[in-house]
C-alpha cells in the first residue's frame, strides 16, 4: 500500500515542474536547485554501498527524500533528510522489510549495509529548496554475484557412432549468479558453435530459473552427432559472469570423456616378447601374443594356429591377450588373431596372423676333452660341431684372442706359446642373445725353458764389494718346472706377469769377491729335462772407503810399535852416563864404574852396548853422540 503523500506527490509532480519552468523563465527568477547523483552504482553482492545525493552550490535551508522506485514507476519514499543552518536531520520512514534496514549518513546519503540481489532497483533522489525550487535525480543500482563452480554432468551411457541424429552428451549448471550468465561447449579446447534450434548434427538448450534468494541459475543441455573421431575427444563447458565496472569472469567445468560404441575396422596382431627384427624367439621363453581391434567396446577375440590350413583353436577372450610358456621349437609355425565384431562392416578385415620362428642352440660337441697334452713341436686338429636354428656361426679364439671362423681349429708345431685355453663360441647374427661356448686347455709337454733377467744390471768390472743386486730368472714348460739357486735365499717361483706359463723366482744378495770368481745359478728342471744360467760380475772392485781405513789403522800399527820400541830402547839405556843426553870426550865422568864387555854379560846389553860402541867408532872423537 503506496503512501497517500506519494500518492500526491505523484500528482502534483507535473503541475510542479510547469512550475519550476515558469520561475526559470521569469527575469528575477533565483538560480534552480542542481544535483550531484551518479547515474549508476555497481556492486558485489554482500558489500556495503552508499548512494550519493549531494546539492550544488549553498543553501540555508533544504528537504531531502530518497524514493525507491518499482518496475511499474511506483515511488516509495524511504527516508527523508531536512537542513535548518548547519544540522541535518534525517529519519527513514520505511525499510519495506530489508534487511539491515536503510540508513542515512551524515550528509543524507542512502546507506545499505549489505547489497542484496534485491536492492537492485532505481532510486530517486529529491530535494526541495524553497524559493530554490526543487530537483530530482535517479540512481540505478545494479547488483552482482560471482556464480558457483560449474559443473557438469556427461551421459555415461554408451553412445553409438551410428546413429543417424544428435544425442544428449552433456548438461552444464550454473548456479546463484547475477545477472544471468552465458554457457559455451568446448571439444579439444576448440569452441563449439551449435545453435539452439533441434537439429541431427548438434545443438543446446538452455534454461534460467530465479532462486528464492533472487540469484540466478541457468542450465544449458549439448546434443551432438558422434563419430568415431570423438572416441578421444575431450570436452567442459565454461560459464562467463560479468562484474562490476564491465569486467568479465570465467568457470571452466571439469572436462571429461565420452564411452563410444563403434565398430571393428582394423586389427593388429604382434608379438611382445623379447624378440629381433628377423621375428626370431630363444627356446624357453614365455611368448605373449597380443591381437587389438579399433572398434568400442572390446569385441571377443579367438587365438588359433594354423596347422595343415585347419585352425587349431587356442584361446578366447575380451583382453585380447595369449602366453604361451616355454616355447620349444616344434611350436614354430604360423599363430592366428580373429576379432568376433558382428557390427563390423562386410569388407572389413577382422583377422591377421604371424609367424612364430623359435631360435635354438644345442650344447657344442668337441673332438678333444677338457685337457689336452701334446709333445713340443707336434701338430693336431680339434672339430666344433653344433645345431641350431637358424644356422649359427662359430668361431675359435685363444685366451679371448680371436684365431678364426671355421669350425676346424688346426694347430702346427706347437711350442710352449701354444699353450693356454681355446674356446669355439657359436653365435646367432639374427638372435643376439642366443649363443654357446665350449673350451679346452692346451697343455705343452717339453723341457723346461730358461731365461734370466738382472734388474739392476752394472757394466763389467764396474761391481764394487757389497753391491747389492736382484737377480730373477723365468721358466715355462710341461710339467711344471721347478726353479732352485745355487745359492740359499731364492724365492718360492709364482706365475709370472704376463702369463704364457713362465713361472719367476728372484735372489737378492750382495756382491763379494767370491761370486766374482763362481758365479751365482739358477736352474730349472722338470722331468724331461733341465736348463741352467749363470750370472757372472767380472772383476768385483773394494770399495773406496774400506782401503782408505785400512792404511790408516797400519799406520797408526807401525807407529805405536816405533813408538814403543824407543821407549824400551832408551830405558835400557837409562844406566850408561851421558844416555839420552849429549856425552864428553874421553873416559866416563868421575864416579861412574867403567863399564865391562865380558861375556858374562846378558845377550840383550850386549847387543845393545855392540851397537852403541859402533856408533861411538862411528861418531869418532866426540864420544857418545844423542841416541835418543
Amino acid at each position: 500500500m503506496e503512501p497517500p503523500d506519494a500518492r500526491a506527490g505523484a500528482r502534483g509532480a507535473p503541475w510542479l515542474l510547469v512550475f519550476a519552468l515558469l520561475l526559470g523563465a521569469h527575469p528575477g527568477a533565483k538560480a534552480e536547485v542542481r544535483l550531484s547523483v551518479p547515474p549508476l552504482v555497481e556492486v558485489m553482492r554482500g558489500e556495503p554501498v552508499t548512494l550519493d545525493c549531494t546539492p550544488l552550490g549553498a543553501h540555508d535551508h533544504f528537504v531531502l527524500e530518497w524514493f525507491l522506485a518499482d518496475r511499474s514507476g511506483v515511488r516509495h519514499r524511504l527516508a527523508s533528510a531536512e537542513l535548518h543552518g548547519t544540522e541535518l536531520q534525517d529519519k527513514v520512514h520505511d525499510s519495506r522489510g530489508r534487511s539491515p534496514p536503510y540508513q542515512l549518513d551524515s550528509r543524507g546519503r542512502l546507506v545499505l549495509a549489505e547489497a542484496q540481489v534485491g536492492d537492485e532497483r532505481d532510486y530517486v533522489c529529491l530535494v526541495r529548496a524553497g524559493a530554490a525550487g526543487t530537483a530530482e535525480a535517479t540512481a540505478r543500482l545494479n547488483v552482482f554475484a560471482k556464480p558457483e563452480a560449474t559443473e557438469v554432468s556427461p551421459n555415461r551411457g554408451t553412445l553409438s557412432v551410428m546413429e543417424d541424429f544428435a544425442q544428449e552428451i552433456a548438461t552444464c549448471n550454473s548456479r546463484n549468479g547475477n545477472p544471468a550468465p552465458q554457457i559455451t561447449w568446448y571439444r579439444n579446447g576448440q569452441r563449439l558453435e551449435v545453435p539452439m534450434e533441434v537439429n541431427s548434427e548438434g545443438y543446446m538448450t538452455s534454461r534460467t530459473v530465479r532462486e528464492a534468494s533472487g540469484l540466478l541459475s541457468l542450465t544449458s543441455t549439448l546434443y551432438l552427432r558422434l563419430h568415431k573421431a570423438d572416441r578421444d575427444a575431450s570436452f567442459h563447458c565454461s560459464v562467463h559472469y560479468r562484474l562490476p565496472t564491465g569486467r568479465h569472469g570465467r568457470l571452466d567445468s571439469p572436462s571429461f570423456r565420452l564411452t563410444l560404441h563403434y565398430p571393428t575396422e582394423h586389427v593388429q596382431f604382434w608379438s611382445g616378447s623379447p624378440s629381433t627384427t628377423a621375428g626370431w624367439v630363444r627356446e624357453g621363453d614365455s611368448v605373449q601374443l597380443f591381437c587389438r581391434g579399433d572398434g568400442s567396446p572390446n569385441p571377443e577375440y579367438t587365438f588359433f594356429r594354423l596347422q595343415d590350413k585347419q585352425e587349431d583353436v587356442l584361446k578366447t577372450n575380451l583382453e585380447g591377450n595369449l602366453t604361451l610358456e616355454g616355447v620349444q621349437r616344434s611350436q614354430s609355425g604360423t599363430y592366428g588373431c580373429r576379432v568376433e565384431d558382428y557390427d563390423a562392416a562386410e569388407d572389413a578385415e577382422l583377422s591377421k596372423t604371424l609367424e612364430l620362428h623359435v631360435a635354438y642352440l644345442d650344447p657344442l660337441e668337441l673332438s678333444t676333452g677338457e685337457e689336452l697334452s701334446l709333445p713340443l713341436g707336434n701338430s693336431t686338429t680339434v672339430n666344433c660341431s653344433v645345431r641350431g636354428l637358424p644356422t649359427p656361426a662359430l668361431r675359435w679364439t685363444k685366451d679371448s684372442v680371436p684365431l678364426g671362423d671355421n669350425p676346424t681349429l688346426s694347430l702346427r708345431s706347437i711350442t710352449f706359446d701354444s699353450a693356454g685355453t681355446y674356446t669355439c663360441e657359436a653365435s646367432m647374427p639374427t638372435v643376439p642373445i642366443l649363443s654357446r661356448t665350449r673350451s679346452f686347455k692346451l697343455l705343452v709337454q717339453g723341457p723346461p725353458e730358461l731365461r734370466a733377467e738382472e734388474t739392476q744390471p752394472k757394466a763389467e768390472g764396474s761391481w764394487r764389494e757389497g753391491d747389492e743386486v736382484r737377480l730373477i730368472c723365468y721358466a715355462r714348460g710341461y710339467p711344471e718346472p721347478k726353479l732352485s739357486w745355487s745359492q740359499l735365499g731364492g724365492s718360492l717361483a709364482e706365475p709370472a706377469p704376463g702369463g704364457q706359463g713362465w713361472l719367476s723366482s728372484s735372489l737378492t744378495l750382495k756382491v763379494t769377491s767370491a761370486l766374482s770368481r763362481d758365479g751365482i745359478s739358477c736352474e730349472a728342471s722338470n722331468p724331461y729335462g733341465n736348463d741352467r744360467h749363470v750370472f757372472h760380475f767380472g772383476t768385483v772392485a773394494p770399495q773406496t772407503s774400506q782401503a782408505g781405513v785400512a792404511v790408516m789403522a797400519v799406520a797408526v800399527s807401525v807407529g805405536v810399535l816405533l813408538f814403543v820400541v824407543a821407549a824400551f830402547y832408551c830405558m835400557r839405556r837409562k844406566g850408561q852416563p851421558g844416555c839420552c843426553r849429549r856425552g864428553e870426550k874421553g873416559s866416563p865422568p868421575p864416579g861412574e864404574p867403567e863399564l865391562s864387555h865380558s861375556g858374562s854379560e846378558r845377550p840383550e846389553q850386549t847387543g845393545l852396548l855392540v851397537g852403541s860402541a859402533s856408533g861411538g867408532a862411528r861418531h869418532g872423537s866426540r864420544g857418545f853422540g844423542d841416541e835418543c
